[in-house]
């Protein structure tokens, strides 16, 4: 072959290579642009208040804002779901929605999804031993065939303390022993020892609750269940967390501790009401800062634009407040209260509000 053939051919060898090279620079270029406008692309994230018991409507709403499918598994993808705690309570099915949150946990993490469960004040009541709120119900779904006979023998090891008790009491002193006991079975219904070992520091949810973060940053927004008073915000979110930890670990009783004080994050309301009806004698002290300008104080120690809080119920719906920096989740979701279930969407800077369709309870 002539040599000027050659070079012909290697110079159409060459063109087709380069044209190879900028056809693959074109597509790598616009696959990169999508990864970084991906990247730029803000978290979705759906935030869920009090549940109280109520099975049903958890439900409902994580199958409305999609996080769940028709069967209750994980459809929300890359979503965050944070729920701010108070699941328990007030309602039947407390265990039900727990074993949903355990399990949707270990979901989404499968699905480069995120759930995020917050220490409510009621979850912190049950680790203590605070069952005031406890239904029935909930006792009941700890009975197994066992019940009666870990009651009887609690009852046998505890005979003689609580015979003391009972007659220490006014008009108890000529108490009989089968009056006590009669008396002690009302108050100890079967499940009740079950759901003690449970919900204890050492059981199976109470150790679960206690890894739980009482506060949590996701970019711009703050989430907690109550609220942040300016006290405890001169503490790191780490520090909030490692405190409600341990004080759940001991199981702590003094109204000081920070699962227990009305200016802690699982209980405080300051943010929203300085009334005396809805609030603490601490919270009503002159001395305070006005809301709007402790409001101030708590986004400015985080650096957050937003606070996001649950406890103090708004049965008309979600409250977007103070210029879109506090809201207000706990719309009364549970039947207990009979508000207007939703959540709340959160994409960058948009703040969206859903109300959801109230079912019938499911079983």
């Amino acid at each position: 072959m002539p040599l000027r053939n050659h070079i012909r051919v290697g110079a159409r060898m060459w063109w087709q290579i380069a044209s190879w090279f900028r056809l693959t620079a074109a597509a790598l270029g616009v696959a990169a642009l999508a990864m970084s406008a991906q990247a730029r692309q803000p978290a979705r994230i759906v935030a869920v208040g009090d549940l109280h018991g109520d099975y049903s409507v958890w439900r409902d709403i994580a199958g409305a804002a999609g996080i769940v499918d028709a069967r209750g598994r994980w459809a929300g993808g890359r979503t965050t779901l944070v729920q701010t705690g108070d699941f328990a309570d007030r309602g039947p099915k407390t265990r039900a929605i727990i074993r949903d949150l355990r399990r949707l946990e270990r979901e989404a993490l499968g699905a480069g999804g995120r759930v995020i469960v917050l220490v409510g004040n009621h979850e912190a009541m049950n680790v203590i031993g605070d069952l005031r709120y406890v239904t029935p119900e909930e006792f009941q779904a700890f009975v197994d065939r066992k019940s009666e006979d870990r009651r009887e023998t609690l009852y046998e090891q505890s005979r003689a303390a609580i015979e003391a008790a009972a007659r220490a009491a006014p008009d108890g002193a000529n108490l009989k022993p089968q009056d006590i006991k009669a008396a002690w079975l009302h108050k100890t219904p079967l499940g009740w020892v079950e759901h003690r070992l449970a919900w204890s520091p050492i059981g199976e949810i109470g150790r679960w609750v206690a890894s739980l973060p009482a506060v949590v940053r996701i970019d711009d927004t703050l989430f907690v269940h109550g609220g942040l008073s300016a006290e405890y915000s001169k503490l790191s979110v780490g520090q909030i967390n490692d405190e409600v930890r341990a004080a759940l670990r001991a199981a702590e009783q003094s109204p000081t501790s920070i699962i227990s004080d009305e200016l802690g994050p699982l209980w405080y309301r300051g943010l929203i009401s300085r009334s005396p009806a809805a609030v603490e004698p601490r919270v009503l002290d002159p001395g305070r800062p006005a809301i709007e300008a402790e409001l101030d104080t708590v986004l400015g120690a985080y650096g957050a634009k937003r606070l996001v809080v649950g406890h103090t119920p708004s049965l008309a719906g979600i409250i977007v407040s103070n210029a879109g920096r506090l809201i207000r989740i706990d719309s009364g979701n549970s039947a207990y209260y009979g508000g207007q279930p939703g959540y709340v969407e959160i994409i960058g800077d948009r703040v969206v509000p859903h109300t959801v369709e109230r079912s019938k309870p499911r079983r």
